[in-house]
């Protein structure tokens, strides 16, 4: 027995036996990884697929789903796939979005009904009206102003030979923008639309100064603000108070 241990002592002392040992370890430890990371990226994982053509604004319902397997260094290499079925039953397909039949399901496709353009008409709150203002392709700067943006209301008159314009209000959501057949603009990239009312929800005082002001032909402007105007919303509010006063002491006029 202690001729067996001086022998496995006097084999392990060698160094050339010693470095032998360290790259077969070497080896085994690399080859049994890349094995691993071979078998996770091929082996197989369900995800969730459209059975049908999904149009925009459609409630995607269980029906419409399917599952099938892909492997899985596909959904780790796709941005925003999803994998899991119960994460898109009851969403709602954006507005200009179509999913194919046999697509996959991306999250930049899908919406929350919160998150719909027409979400907050009806869910408006008591005390709250729908005001639609007139635009075209011009007010729009375009078609650059879209549902979600923060814009400003500046208002514009001739009054007395002399010009009224100014903010009459500031950091108004857009609700919606739609043709004069009363579909959404954004909806689709597959027609260009043209613009002729903007939806917002405002509060009721609000509401009653801005149909003044069309009563009085003062032209009520959209004016887009910046990215951060958006991000990090003020009040809704009137801005400049002069015309607003002047507004509504015209309205007891009527």
């Amino acid at each position: 027995m202690g001729n067996l241990v001086a022998g496995i002592k006097k084999f392990l002392s060698n160094k050339n036996t010693v470095t032998i040992i360290c790259i077969l370890v070497g080896v085994a430890v690399l080859y049994i990884g890349y094995n691993w990371r071979v078998n996770q990226a091929t082996s197989p994982i369900s995800v969730p697929y459209a059975k049908q053509e999904i149009s925009s604004r459609t409630k995607i319902t269980a029906d419409m789903i399917g599952m099938t397997e892909v492997p899985r260094s596909m959904v780790s290499s796709t941005k925003n796939m999803i994998t899991n079925r119960n994460s898109i039953i009851d969403k709602f397909v954006s507005y200009g979005a179509i999913i194919p039949e046999g697509s996959f399901f991306y999250k930049s496709m899908l919406l929350d009904k919160a998150e719909m353009p027409d979400a907050a008409f009806s869910d408006m709150p008591e005390g709250y009206t729908i005001y639609n203002l007139s635009v075209n392709m011009d007010t729009t700067y375009g078609n650059s102003i879209f549902p979600g943006n923060r814009i400003d209301l500046y208002a514009r008159a001739r009054v007395d030979g002399k010009v009224l314009f100014g903010r009459l209000i500031e950091s108004i959501e857009v609700l919606a923008v739609k043709d004069s057949n009363g579909q959404h603009v954004f909806e689709t990239t597959v027609e260009t639309r043209t613009p002729d009312t903007m939806q917002f929800v405002v509060p009721d005082d609000l509401y009653e100064l801005l149909m003044t002001a069309e009563e009085l032909n003062i032209d009520i402007l959209p004016v887009p603000r910046g990215v951060i105007y958006t991000q990090q919303p003020g009040e809704t509010k009137v801005d400049v108070k002069e015309i607003e006063d002047y507004i509504r002491a015209q309205e007891y006029l009527q």
